[in-house]
């Protein structure tokens, strides 16, 4: 696979490692679930990543302090996030974590179509061939005895794939024009604002703080906040949203190797069709510019901070 531009290779394995993160994160967050509510845990989670990040933030340069745009990237980015995680983690009540990991894996697919959206171009044939595979395979994964009987875990879990879509457009767009260490800072601590504002009142909330809670926490709040967004907004300066979505369909084949590993978790012969098709749509989608479509520059940036 060629990088979109001189020395990406290193912002693809730095992606790759964040798609390892985070899917090996979902079995660790549904059993966490048993002991705490969803945005309960949340706002610990993000409550920890932003304490990570201020003790290891550093002073910025006087030509970084950009902060109007730094704000208004941030809490667009720290928005989407908080709809997805919401989303996401409501989800894994209700569904098993490898059909959640490629459920939410369809927000790869749907970063090129927004993006033509947003640049008012019409979706190239792949991208329409690559949504109907995607499609297809989510029925069935998530359809349990026909129309009306989705798991009401897949549908938020749809959602949330919206959500990071949108999250990653919204990196992609603000992460070369201000220093990434910022950026991550400011949307993380836009989404521990939005827990702590809805956790109290948007559904019961309980916790107990068990040994499982506390690992989940130290895991999610430390390598897949602090660390994985710090990556992303970093390898988002050296590429685009949509070679970045590519590296993200890695997730939910990590996601369904750690659920195996750890809970013994099998897919069905029709799931583990519907997950391939997921995979097929996403790569359909994702590999266009190696059939001869336009191969997107490399995003200016201001920072390789």
């Amino acid at each position: 696979m060629r990088a979109a531009g001189s020395g990406s290779w290193r912002a693809d394995l730095a992606l790759a490692a964040v798609a390892f993160i985070w899917g090996a994160t979902f079995v660790v967050v549904k059993e966490a679930l048993r002991d705490a509510s969803a945005l309960l845990f949340l706002c610990l989670r993000f409550s920890l990543a932003t304490a990570a990040l201020v003790a290891t933030a550093r002073p910025l340069p006087g030509k970084f302090q950009q902060g109007r745009v730094l704000a208004a990237g941030g809490l667009v980015a720290g928005l989407c996030l908080f709809a997805g995680y919401w989303l996401q983690t409501l989800g894994l009540r209700y569904t098993t974590p490898s059909k959640s990991a490629f459920l939410t894996g369809l927000s790869i697919v749907m970063v090129p179509l927004l993006a033509a959206a947003l640049h008012r171009r019409r979706p190239v044939p792949a991208e329409i061939a690559g949504v109907a595979a995607a499609t297809l395979g989510m029925g069935l994964l998530t359809l349990e005895g026909g129309l009306g009987k989705m798991n009401p875990g897949d549908a938020l879990t749809l959602g949330c794939a919206a959500g990071f879509a949108l999250h990653i457009l919204a990196v992609g767009h603000w992460a070369p024009r201000v220093n990434y260490r910022a950026l991550t800072l400011v949307q993380v601590a836009t989404a521990t604002v939005l827990c702590a504002l809805t956790f109290w009142w948007a559904e019961p909330f309980y916790l107990r703080l068990t040994p499982r809670v506390i690992g989940a926490l130290v895991v999610t709040g430390l390598l897949a906040t602090a660390l994985a967004f710090s990556v992303q907004a970093w390898a988002q300066q050296r590429t685009t949203p949509t070679h970045t979505a590519l590296m993200f369909a890695l997730e939910p084949v990590f996601a369904w190797l750690t659920s195996f590993l750890v809970t013994g978790e099998r897919l069905s012969l029709r799931q583990a069709g519907g997950a391939a098709l997921i995979l097929a749509g996403i790569l359909t989608v994702e590999l266009k510019p190696l059939a001869g479509a336009r191969v997107s520059s490399r995003p200016r940036r201001t920072s390789d901070l």
